[in-house]
């Protein structure tokens, strides 16, 4: 990688992490190429992003974002882990890393706040933004169910009425 390539990435990835929600950490030594793969076919899947670069590079990608505090915890072979969705990058790590124990979490961050290795798994146990909003649209769809129920209760019994009436 020439020196404009590597400038390319740092400005690629500061301009992705200054836009992300959540970020996670994870030494990955040890795991296989077919298990990295699996990895990124499950992050991508789900919105997000999992990069391997060199510490000193994404350390200067980190520079004026807002997760500048994490440049301490790139040491050794490190991903990184991002998305919009402030859930999907921990939740999936997490279970890849329950899975198997070659993946470790370093931690991470949400927003400003820095996350630990329990941190992460915290927020892994949150639901994500599509179960969030599925629970929204049943609260809000369920009051017109019932209101449509009840304007339709006494016209219904009515009916029953007058179809009592016209059988006598």
């Amino acid at each position: 990688m020439d020196r404009v390539q590597k400038q390319d990435l740092v400005n690629s990835l500061n301009g992705d992490l200054t836009s992300m929600e959540t970020v996670v950490i994870a030494h990955y030594k040890g795991l296989t190429v077919a298990e990295i793969t699996d990895l990124r076919r499950k992050i991508r899947a789900n919105g997000g992003v999992m990069k391997v670069a060199k510490n000193s590079l994404v350390k200067l990608a980190l520079k004026g974002t807002p997760y500048e505090s994490l440049s301490s915890l790139f040491t050794g072979p490190t991903a990184i882990f991002y998305s919009t969705d402030p859930v999907a990058p921990a939740k999936i790590v997490s279970e890849f890393a329950n899975d198997n124990d070659k993946l470790v979490i370093v931690g991470g961050a949400m927003g400003a706040s820095v996350l630990d290795v329990e941190g992460v798994k915290q927020l892994a146990k949150m639901p994500s933004l599509d179960q969030l909003r599925a629970g929204i649209i049943g609260i809000i769809s369920a009051p017109a169910t019932k209101l449509a129920t009840i304007l339709q209760t006494p016209a219904g019994q009515l009916a029953r009425v007058f179809g009592a009436y016209a059988a006598k």
